[in-house]
């Protein structure tokens, strides 16, 4: 149910974890996600650990849905010496092109333990139907 993905956002992700470099707003860090079809829904579950939701951002616009998010230092007091960081900060995003199949007017976002999860409705549209046809001789269905 989404469109084209895009391969060079991959690799840059690949690198940035290799190189352990952080996301910015102007080349942010692409986010774990996992995609799936559950009943008359899609569902998208992003990772987003130690995110709080007003450092989250959904928007979606005609073909395009992107979610934005800021993982900041746990701590900006000066007198704090870090002794180890390993979990990456910065901005992170991912753009998603969502068939025309989807009812993109009522997504739901929900966030919990550090998860976001989108619900997007199948439209009705692309939905299975039943197709009656018109005889004289009598009517019969058949499914479309």
């Amino acid at each position: 149910m989404l469109m084209g993905t895009d391969a060079f956002r991959e690799i840059d992700r690949l690198t940035q974890q290799l190189l352990g470099t952080s996301g910015t707003w102007s080349r942010p860090s692409a986010m774990p996600m996992d995609a799936y079809r559950e009943g008359d829904e899609y569902v998208i579950n992003l990772d987003l650990p130690g995110v709080t939701t007003d450092a989250i951002d959904i928007d979606v616009e005609p073909n395009m849905l992107t979610v934005k998010a800021e993982r900041r230092p746990a701590t900006n007091a000066d007198d704090v010496q870090m002794e180890l960081s390993e979990r990456p900060l910065g901005v992170f995003s991912r753009r998603l092109m969502p068939a025309d199949t989807l009812d993109t007017e009522h997504i739901k976002a929900d966030y919990e333990a550090g998860v976001l999860t989108l619900r997007i409705p199948i439209a009705e549209r692309a939905k299975p139907r039943k197709i009656a046809i018109g005889a004289e001789s009598g009517r019969r269905q058949i499914s479309g």
